[in-house]
């Protein structure tokens, strides 16, 4: 509960940018350089985002052999026929210049022998389009060269509502160890990641808690695409793992790794023409498919045979040894995780919501550009590409008055994270069916809405922060997970990374969004119809 006296402090922006990642740190330069008063509030610290996690790289179009046709090719292909055409076109189209932009930052990029940018070739990619940095540390590199732009940052401040009024935003209420504060702020952009926390096994970071989608949601506006959750086909398997686990990219199978079971037998061999390049889903379902035909919890990398591995792939070394596993000599044990989060907040082309004011840009927004499953190394992209759009976009709320006297005060269902986890683990995971997603539904239709413990100012002011931050990510992953539930359930299908056992097969009826918002009472419904979204500029 939100009680005036818990207020501490006050600020005021023209922009609220709530991530401190890559979407979230272009978007906060874009604006500053227009002029806006820009304001970053980051829940953790400076190297607490997904964007430092990347490995991968940036899928942009090389200046030979490829085109911009054919990555907008490859990407519909990996959409399974959802993603929206303009979209993917526009944010491919702006991928070279926002590179370019990132270079004058001062990022570096690794180079090939003949000294110009070397190329790897991804999942769903017909060629070799993949900038990376550090060999497999290209989020470190797009973090540090951003970081260093010198924007104000306030670290440790977690976001718990984004007030509106009839004029649409007015600002946030944050807390921090300083206690609860509010923003007025015209505009407020939403670049808060993915919700990985969801389950019990992720590639995320811990603060990836859904609380961009909750935000929204709260706050009036639709979400789309929920149920479409990629699992990275190649997570380092650990008996016993639990929580954020290291990726092994898709980039080590592009330089020639393979995927074998416990038997040494191929996992993708005839089931996709690209084998183990197949996009993730494939993947993903062909792993999960062998494990449950073997009765095993993980399948294998094979990576031996990959030249100066440690040196193109340093940080996975570093991960494999941390487990006792050489790479160089031993098969690295893998199996599917939670990743990234295909649809989110609905947006159009310049990182508008339907709520005026509010803005999303990054994984936690729905541009219409993934689909029904991300083509890999396309998120570094979108991330770069409308993370300026939508630092820009917010020009249009510059002179709108932004005064709030406080928060709702609402107390939100929150299930017990564990719970939560474990169920969406189990019935909610690569491979679902009806009777599993209803089980979901009706545990999540359990939780409650109690206060939330050392709330109040009578408590160390770091102690009731971390208490309230806490409340407030069990909330957000309640309100995800039941829209989550809600849409997967809906969609009666399997189409992209949704894969339902008792349907197995895309229905053609089927081939649109799946669009989600709050009722007055708070309970996800689906939108027969999407959005009216605002025209772009």
């Amino acid at each position: 509960m939100i009680d005036e006296s818990d207020r501490m402090w006050e600020a005021r922006a023209d922009l609220v940018v709530i991530g401190g990642g890559v979407a979230g740190l272009t978007a906060a330069r874009a604006a500053a350089r227009a002029g806006l008063r820009v304001l970053i509030l980051s829940k953790g610290g400076p190297a607490d985002t997904a964007t430092q996690y990347a490995q991968g790289g940036i899928a942009v179009v090389a200046p030979h052999g490829d085109s911009v046709e054919s990555h907008v090719a490859d990407t519909l292909a990996a959409g399974g026929g959802l993603c929206e055409p303009d979209a993917v076109r526009s944010i491919v189209e702006g991928g070279p210049d926002a590179v370019a932009a990132l270079t004058d930052l001062g990022a570096v990029f690794d180079l090939g022998r003949d000294g110009e940018v070397s190329r790897t070739r991804e999942g769903g990619h017909s060629t070799r389009r993949i900038i990376h940095a550090g060999g497999d540390a290209t989020g470190a590199e797009v973090q540090r060269a951003l970081s260093a732009a010198g924007l104000p940052v306030l670290f440790g401040t977690a976001v718990l509502e984004v007030v509106t009024d009839t004029s649409g935003v007015q600002g946030v209420v944050a807390v921090s160890d300083g206690g609860i504060g509010l923003v007025h702020a015209p505009a407020v952009l939403l670049a808060t990641g993915g919700f990985g926390q969801l389950y019990a096994l992720s590639t995320n970071p811990a603060g990836a808690t859904a609380d961009g989608v909750a935000l929204a949601l709260w706050a009036g506006a639709a979400v789309a695409d929920l149920e479409f959750v990629q699992f990275h086909p190649t997570v380092l398997y650990t008996p016993d793992g639990f929580g954020r686990q290291p990726l092994i990219s898709e980039a080590v199978r592009g330089e020639g790794a393979r995927l074998v079971d416990s038997r040494g037998d191929s996992v993708t061999a005839g089931i996709h023409p690209r084998g183990d390049l197949a996009p993730r889903d494939v993947v993903s379902r062909a792993i999960a498919a062998r494990m449950r035909l073997l009765g095993d919890d993980h399948v294998y990398l094979d990576a031996r045979e990959i030249p100066e591995f440690a040196r193109r792939f340093p940080t996975i070394t570093m991960s494999c040894r941390a487990a006792g596993i050489d790479p160089r000599r031993e098969l690295i044990p893998v199996a599917p995780a939670a990743h990234y989060q295909c649809g989110g907040v609905l947006t159009d082309l310049q990182g508008r919501t339907g709520v005026p004011g509010l803005y999303a840009a990054g994984e936690v927004a729905r541009t219409g550009l993934h689909g029904a499953n991300r083509l890999a190394s396309n998120s570094l992209l979108e991330g770069l590409v409308m993370g300026e759009r939508a630092g820009l976009a917010a020009i249009e709320r510059l002179g709108e008055p932004a005064n709030i006297a406080g928060g709702s005060g609402t107390v939100r269902p929150a299930l017990a994270r564990s719970v939560l986890q474990q169920t969406m683990t189990d019935h909610a995971s690569v491979v679902r069916d009806g009777a599993g997603l209803a089980r979901a539904a009706r545990i999540l239709d359990t939780a409650s809405a109690g206060e939330s413990p050392d709330a109040g100012v009578d408590v160390p002011a770091r102690r009731a922060a971390a208490s309230l931050i806490a409340r407030f990510e069990d909330a957000a992953l309640t309100v995800t997970a039941r829209a989550l539930l809600l849409a997967a359930r809906v969609r009666t299908e399997s189409r992209g990374c949704h894969t339902r056992s008792d349907h197995p097969r895309p229905a053609r009826s089927m081939a649109r969004a799946t669009v989600v918002r709050l009722d007055d009472g708070g309970v996800p419904r689906v939108i027969a119809e999407p959005t009216p979204m605002p025209a772009s500029s």
